[in-house]
């Protein structure tokens, strides 16, 4: 199913979160999309109101039972959102995988046994 998809353009206030998020809510009931695609490029600079803007449309996607991938965000909103600890999906980025089948880890002598 193809994704739906929002443009989030910049600066960001308090007072346009939450009807970001009626957007998002509405849009996810109107399409049945599984994921929101969130264009982050127009934001411009990263701050604490586009964290928290990011985060509460993360939940409401997962009071949905669905979920927020980002496009074109910024390094430094990628750096900032490592930083606080909030994870998203970004389009265009591998996911993460397994180690190839066959591939150890080094082991110090005197480790404990897992």
């Amino acid at each position: 199913m193809t994704p739906a998809e929002i443009v989030l353009a910049g600066p960001v206030t308090r007072d346009g979160v939450t009807g970001l998020c009626d957007d998002v809510r509405a849009l996810l009931e109107a399409t049945g999309a599984p994921v929101v695609v969130c264009d982050v490029g127009g934001l411009g600079p990263p701050g604490l109101a586009t964290v928290d803007l990011l985060a509460r449309l993360a939940l409401t996607a997962k009071r949905a039972g669905r979920a927020i991938r980002l496009r074109d965000p910024d390094p430094a909103l990628h750096a900032l959102l490592d930083l606080v600890g909030l994870r998203f999906e970004v389009e265009g980025q591998p996911e993460q995988r397994e180690p190839a089948l066959g591939v150890e880890e080094a082991v110090e002598p005197g480790d404990p046994a897992v």
